[in-house]
């Protein structure tokens, strides 16, 4: 039978989520506590492959075994095998054709900015860093410019593997919820290789005043990661959810995100 997983770690202790020879990735821990709880050998494979520092409260993944448990053993059992630095929050058992990657409908992320003067010891490795204010109406102008179906190769690594630049960007929130830590949401229907990371080093590019709300618009025409801005600490990215249709029956399923400007309002 094929059993779908949330998982939740803290990227900072990994060397991302994929497996690696020397063994340090989520991928290799959760799988070598699936194989001790099942006593057999147990593949992942997730909904989104995140890089090293990256953390995930919403990460789903996917295996199929033979071996007949009870739901809320495949989390009890299994985190009792797992470092403390990851958790699996919920199982769900699922029809053969579900993929934790190619059935996800839409992947959301956020990015936390520690925006003060100085750097703060209790979000180190949690949050991003910038001294200097951000203007974050500034931000959510240039975050208008990237929405809807565009070509992010002005945001995506040297690296990337995916055939195509296109995707789809429903949701770019800049927000403030507390004292000095910034937040941007991000939801779109897959992303490139350090999109979200990219698309937030140019946020702040233009929240310090470093360039206009303007060149938003001009960094998305031209298609050329040269001209973006460097790629912002892996520290404050988080995967917070993946969407599935709801037939699939999982925690998360699919849900509107909020209606958002046109990029035409840019």
């Amino acid at each position: 039978m094929r059993i779908a997983l949330g998982v939740e770690y803290d990227g900072a202790h990994f060397e991302g989520w994929q497996t690696q020879p020397h063994r340090r990735t989520v991928q290799d821990a959760l799988e070598a506590a699936l194989s001790r709880f099942a006593d057999a050998g147990i593949e992942t494979t997730c909904a989104g492959r995140t890089d090293a520092g990256v953390h995930a409260t919403g990460q789903v993944v996917h295996f199929d075994t033979d071996r007949d448990r009870e739901m809320v053993s495949w989390v009890r059992g299994v985190n009792r095998y797992l470092p403390p630095q990851v958790a699996v929050q919920w199982a769900q058992r699922v029809e053969d054709s579900f993929h934790a990657r190619f059935s996800a409908r839409a992947r959301h992320y956020e990015y936390w900015i520690c925006n003060r003067a100085a750097r703060s010891p209790l979000w180190d490795r949690r949050a991003g860093w910038v001294f200097r204010p951000l203007d974050l109406e500034a931000m959510r102008a240039a975050a208008r410019c990237w929405l809807g179906r565009q070509d992010f190769s002005s945001f995506r690594s040297s690296e990337c593997q995916a055939k195509s630049p296109v995707r789809t960007l429903h949701r770019l929130d800049v927000e403030r919820p507390e004292g000095g830590l910034i937040r941007v949401r991000a939801c779109a229907d897959g992303f490139l290789h350090h999109m979200v990371r990219n698309l937030v080093g140019a946020l702040v590019e233009v929240g310090t005043g470093r360039k206009d709300p303007a060149w938003a618009q001009a960094l998305l025409a031209a298609r050329d990661r040269r001209r973006g801005a460097p790629t912002f600490a892996a520290a404050g990215l988080y995967l917070t959810a993946v969407d599935y249709d709801a037939g699939y029956g999982l925690p998360f399923d699919a849900r509107p995100t909020a209606r958002q400007p046109h990029a035409a309002d840019c």
